[in-house]
């Protein structure tokens, strides 16, 4: 066998192997639901117990591709999610189709122009409405919360269904919002109070509508994501009491 190194004096026979052929990467297979498509962006639900991206294998970025179609603009790229949702988090998801839509959308979250309406499941009295303002991570953030429903319960006291809109979009926000008056949201292991811990129900936080101005097409997008079946188990839920 030669190698690099092997002079040539001629009159030799060379013969070419090719190896056997090289098998792709292993492939994430994982059904997302679309809740809505062009050629410039889709909007799609995040099931809870997956990261939206990140160096992990079963992640949302690495099972769009099988799901969303391909766009057939110049400036298609592989799609990506244009914001984030926690871990555990449910709900409406954001995604780019090309590079000048990936760019566009980014800025419309930049500059305040994507209205996020979450529910959470919240422990504890709680005021009608309310704003927090705080610093997280050293940065300035923004929520406003309305009360939609409350049930007595013998555990926790009083469950609230609450309605948020976050203006800003820290890191944990809604979450440490919630935490930092004493309504911690149901299922949160990190920011709820240590014997009221609810394990194996997930977190109650949905990603429930987000609306904009389309940046190309301009016309409005409001696309809205179904509460959670464990949500409607606690809460007797009219078409009034969300946002409609």
């Amino acid at each position: 066998m030669a190698t690099s190194a092997t002079f040539i004096n001629g009159g030799e026979l060379i013969e070419l192997s090719i190896s056997e052929e090289i098998k792709p990467k292993r492939k994430l297979v994982f059904p997302l639901k679309v809740l809505f498509e062009d050629n410039y962006l889709a909007v799609i639900h995040k099931p809870a117990g997956i990261l939206v991206s990140g160096n992990s294998f079963k992640t949302i970025a690495h099972a769009l591709g099988q799901n969303i179609k391909e766009s057939n603009l110049p400036d298609a790229v592989y799609p990506q999610p244009i914001h984030r949702l926690d871990y555990a988090t449910t709900g409406i998801l954001l995604v780019g189709k090309t590079s000048n839509s990936i760019r566009a959308l980014n800025g419309m979250f930049e500059n305040k122009e994507v209205q996020k309406i979450y529910y959470a499941v919240a422990i504890g009295e709680m005021n009608s409405s309310g704003e927090f303002t705080s610093e997280i991570d050293g940065k300035e953030s923004q929520s406003n919360f309305a009360l939609c429903e409350s049930v007595l319960s013998q555990r926790f006291g009083k469950l609230n269904l609450v309605e948020l809109e976050p203006q800003t979009g820290r890191r944990h926000q809604l979450r440490k919002h919630l935490s930092s008056i004493g309504n911690p949201i149901l299922g949160d292991k990190e920011y709820g109070v240590e014997n009221l811990i609810l394990n194996g129900k997930g977190l109650y936080l949905h990603a429930y509508s987000i609306k904009f101005i389309h940046p190309f097409t301009k016309e409005e997008v409001y696309i809205k994501d179904e509460l959670p079946e464990r949500f409607k188990k606690i809460f007797y839920l009219t078409q009034h009491g969300l946002k409609s």
